[in-house]
C-alpha cells in the first residue's frame, strides 16, 4: 500500500519538475522508451522509470526486465546525483548495475544539472519581493539548520569517541590497521621461512 502512494508521489513530483524545467525534458531525451529500474535492497524496495518524451511514469513493486537495473542501499542513492560517481560506487560494492550505463548517467545527469528558480515560481502567488524574500529566508535557515547538524554530529562524535568510549578514534583505527599489516608481513615472511626450512 505504501510502496503505491510512494511511487505516485514520485511521479506527481517528477512530472512537475518536467512542466517547471523545461530543460528537464531535453536532459531526459537520452532516456526516451528506455526503463530504468532501482532496487533498494535496505527497504526491499523495487521501482521503475519509463520516460514517454512528455511524462515519466514510475512503477512500485517492478520485476519486469530493465534497460539498465540499478541495486543499491538508500544511503547510497544520494550520491547518484553525480554522473561520475557511477564507477566508483561499482567498484566500491556499493551499486550493482545491470545493462546500459549511458541510462543511468542521462537520468543522474538530468537530475543534478536541475535549477529551479523558486523565486519565478512563487513571484506568481507571493509577487516578485514577497517570493525573494521567502527563498532568501528559507536558504538562510537550511544554512543555519545544516550548520548545527554539524555541530551536533561533531560533538556527538566526540562524546561517543572520547567520553563514552562506545566507537573507535580514527586515529586509533589507522593505529590497529598498521599493526595488523605489519604483523601479517611478519607472518609472511615466518611461513616463506618455514616452508624453507622443510623443503
Amino acid at each position: 500500500m505504501w510502496i503505491s502512494v510512494l511511487t505516485a508521489v514520485a511521479e506527481q513530483v517528477v512530472n512537475r519538475l518536467i512542466t517547471l524545467e523545461p530543460v528537464l525534458k531535453q536532459d531526459l531525451r537520452d532516456a526516451e522508451h528506455r526503463v530504468l529500474a532501482i532496487t533498494l535492497t535496505d527497504l526491499k524496495l523495487s521501482c521503475a522509470f519509463h520516460y514517454n518524451g512528455e511524462h515519466c511514469f514510475v512503477y512500485g513493486n517492478y520485476q519486469d526486465s530493465a534497460d539498465c537495473h540499478i541495486t543499491t542501499s538508500l544511503d547510497t542513492v544520494s550520491e547518484l546525483k553525480d554522473p561520475s560517481q557511477l564507477t566508483r560506487l561499482i567498484r566500491a560494492n556499493k551499486l550493482d548495475l545491470e545493462g546500459d550505463i549511458h541510462l543511468a548517467q542521462a537520468y543522474s545527469k538530468a537530475f543534478s544539472n536541475l535549477k529551479i528558480d523558486w523565486a519565478e515560481h512563487l513571484s506568481r502567488y507571493l509577487g516578485d519581493a514577497g517570493a525573494q524574500q521567502l527563498v532568501n529566508s528559507l536558504g538562510q535557515s537550511k544554512a543555519h539548520a545544516q550548520k548545527h547538524c554539524e555541530t551536533f554530529e561533531q560533538i556527538f562524535t566526540q562524546l561517543c569517541q572520547d567520553e563514552l568510549n562506545v566507537t573507535v578514534h580514527p586515529l586509533e583505527l589507522e593505529q590497529f590497521k598498521s599493526q595488523t599489516r605489519a604483523l601479517s608481513q611478519q607472518l609472511t615472511a615466518l611461513e616463506q621461512r618455514f616452508n624453507a626450512l622443510t623443503d
